[in-house]
């Protein structure tokens, strides 16, 4: 996995986080384009728990 500061303007005024996550991962756990995601984040910790949000 790697994350990305992606920069959604030319002059780098705004910018956003992407998660690049490998596509055996992402076919293991199910997961399909335009899924939302929900991410649960502890301080401290290095650990990212992803969860999707089933409605």
């Amino acid at each position: 996995m790697k994350l990305i500061k992606h920069y959604t303007t030319k002059d780098k005024k705004y910018y956003k986080y992407e998660l690049v996550i490998p596509n055996k991962a992402v076919e293991e756990a199910g997961l399909s384009e335009n899924d939302e995601l929900k991410i649960n984040v502890k301080k401290g910790k290095k650990k990212i728990l992803i969860e999707e949000d089933i409605k």
